[in-house]
């Protein structure tokens, strides 16, 4: 046969070939790629489809990664035999209603599934062991696929009152290709837990459950609906330091709310794996998370550090497609400005409400410098009496006991004391106790004293605080700076030549569209045709800038992130390098009026708890924590 071209082939197949229907087992099996993309995309939907049947419990168990068993049962209102069969029949649900005229509203949609093909897509490609009993009464029954071939349901055994039970066996055999791109079954096996803790994150009122090749993996129980359950059960999935550095966030705009909670700038990661965005109840992966959460965090975070953060967006479904992508992980907003701005905005505002604070990992952190190592070497065999000889003490850590071998530690000293009594020491002078100034009670205490002109010793009721003079000062000239310039604006520098910039024709149209935004940020844009922009004025804060790259990072991130990002993180960065200039600079004594002030000044100041780039401003260490340093605790 003599090569064709690709075109040439398919014409000459066209003509050749008829139309034909395919057979509903190999449809159901191309939808099966779209809708089961791995386990953990067949756990999601079942999980999905107990939670829209109302359970208030669900188990989960895998072995081989998924790939060799699954098994989904909750507790939920289950299924009565006629209605199994229909179950695996394809686009059939129960979760869309036809209206008086026979129409389906497709804008409406309050379940998490709707499409009717995750049981029939898993049946065509796996083992499918389908057992239900109804709430309403009755038997159990169970109905089995296997490759698409549909066996009649009959009576079966059922543990609970109530409910479903979904068993899938050898997943993709049907379908051996696919088999060849899963990757092994420790990695399936943990997008299948962090699938099921997505879903537990938004329903705190479920418990879940998860055996991974019968080990327990995941255990959550149920928590009390609201804010404080939704915290806790955070706190299960990402950790206790999440809790105790979460912002609640709770902002409603035009009918639109959001929640959730979102960690203090120097609780940041290094990645965004702790990102999580909910719609309605429903876990979307959405690059307007993405840009909304860099933008809210601009002034905190370096390029290289990243917010965490779960939040939960309520919006009427006439507002929301949610039929945008058969596994649903998609979703697209009527006003995706709105929704961005919200939660920026509220972001933002739950980040100035935190005021002075900073994350208590910082301490930990600190705590985690004071550990001795045990880097010395055995102390020579002489070296007697012991430590143990002198005191009697056994309280040391491990660690502390090695760093007690410096030889000569533990030899008596040369020099002889003269024998007192007690009333002798008694009769010592002292100096007299000045009385605590009220201070002290303030959330950073008084100043007591500077180390190497730059650090700030102060003093609480209930520990200390070492605050970076350099760094609490920047953050509070750049707060000023930003009050200044959101009062009088951005001042704007007229180009003496205009400059054209070439963009493609959809990055010139979105630039433009984005006038109005842009002006306010000092940059003056207008249309100059077709795929170009005419740059008449630019931020005087910026000096001398080349306009035409400017632009075109702007593009790109309206085209990413849906905001103008880059000209932004640029004026925050003169901004930045500004207060840096202004601020008291290291090394510079200050006298304990000038220290008070500053202390004050932040636990007026919004943020102050860190640095421009994330980093904390003062690390408290309570008196519990110091008591532990010395072995008191």
């Amino acid at each position: 046969m003599s090569w064709q071209t690709p075109s040439a082939l398919c014409r000459s197949l066209s003509e050749s070939m008829p139309i034909r229907r395919l057979p509903p087992e190999t449809v159901n099996r191309i939808a099966a790629g779209e809708v089961v993309e791995r386990p953990a995309s067949a756990v999601k939907e079942l999980v999905e489809n107990a939670l829209d049947a109302g359970a208030t419990r669900i188990e989960v168990q895998i072995e081989g990664g998924g790939l060799t068993r699954i098994l989904v049962a909750d507790d939920g209102h289950g299924m009565a035999p006629d209605q199994l069969e229909l179950a695996i029949e394809r686009h059939a649900t129960s979760k869309l209603e036809p209206d008086d005229a026979g129409d389906v509203d497709l804008l409406r949609i309050s379940t998490l599934g709707f499409r009717g093909e995750a049981l029939p897509s898993i049946g065509s490609v796996a083992r499918l062991t389908l057992t239900s009993r109804p709430a309403a009464g009755g038997d159990a029954h169970a109905l089995r696929v296997e490759g698409g071939r549909v066996t009649p349901p009959g009576p079966a055994a059922f543990p609970g009152p109530h409910g479903t039970r979904v068993e899938v066996r050898d997943l993709f055999y049907a379908t051996p290709a696919r088999l060849k791109f899963m990757k092994s079954e420790r990695a399936e096996a943990m997008a299948i837990a962090e699938e099921l803790r997505r879903q537990a994150m938004a329903h705190e009122a479920v418990t879940f459950a998860l055996d991974v090749e019968g080990r327990s993996v995941l255990r959550l129980p149920a928590e009390h609906p609201g804010d404080e359950g939704r915290l806790r059960r955070l706190a299960a999935i990402l950790g206790r330091d999440f809790e105790a550095n979460a912002l609640l966030v709770d902002h409603t705009r035009d009918e639109v709310r959001l929640s959730g909670y979102a960690g203090l700038p120097t609780y940041s990661r290094g990645n965004g794996q702790h990102q999580y965005l909910f719609v309605n109840g429903r876990p979307v992966k959405d690059r307007l998370l993405q840009g909304a959460l860099r933008g809210a965090y601009a002034d905190f975070l370096a390029r290289d550090r990243h917010p965490a953060a779960v939040l939960f967006l309520e919006v009427d479904p006439l507002k929301v497609d949610v039929n945008v992508h058969p596994a649903k992980s998609e979703v697209r907003f009527r006003d995706a400005a709105l929704v961005r701005g919200l939660i920026v905005g509220g972001l933002r505002h739950s980040l100035a409400a935190a005021g002075h604070r900073a994350s208590t990992t910082v301490a930990d952190q600190a705590l985690t410098g004071f550990t001795p190592h045990s880097g010395i070497g055995p102390a020579p065999a002489s070296a007697a009496p012991s430590a143990t000889g002198w005191s009697g003490w056994t309280g040391w850590s491990s660690a502390a006991a090695a760093a007690q071998t410096i030889p000569g530690l533990h030899d008596r000293s040369a020099r002889v004391e003269p024998e007192r009594s007690p009333t002798a020491y008694a009769l010592l002078p002292t100096a007299p106790q000045a009385p605590e100034p009220a201070d002290i009670d303030l959330p950073l205490g008084v100043a007591r004293g500077q180390l190497h002109g730059t650090y700030i010793v102060a003093q609480t009721r209930d520990g200390l605080v070492l605050v970076d003079q350099h760094a609490a000062h920047e953050r509070l000239v750049y707060e000023r700076m930003k009050a200044q310039m959101a009062e009088g604006g951005v001042t704007r520098q007229a180009l003496l030549v205009p400059e054209v910039v070439e963009l493609d024709p959809a990055e010139a149209e979105r630039v433009t569209d984005r006038a109005g935004e842009l002006a306010e940020l000092g940059l003056v844009v207008e249309p100059f045709g077709a795929g170009a922009v005419l740059v008449r004025e630019v931020p005087a804060l910026l000096g001398r800038v080349d306009a035409a790259g400017l632009v075109r990072d702007i593009a790109d991130d309206l085209s990413e992130h849906g905001a103008a990002l880059a000209l932004k993180e640029r004026l925050g960065e003169v901004c930045g390098t500004m207060a840096c200039h202004g601020s008291v600079r290291a090394g510079r004594v200050l006298s304990g009026p000038e220290m008070n002030a500053l202390l004050r000044q932040m636990e007026a100041t919004p943020h102050s708890g860190q640095c421009n780039h994330g980093r904390p401003t003062y690390v408290e260490l309570k008196l519990a924590d110091l008591e532990k340093l010395f072995g008191r605790r």
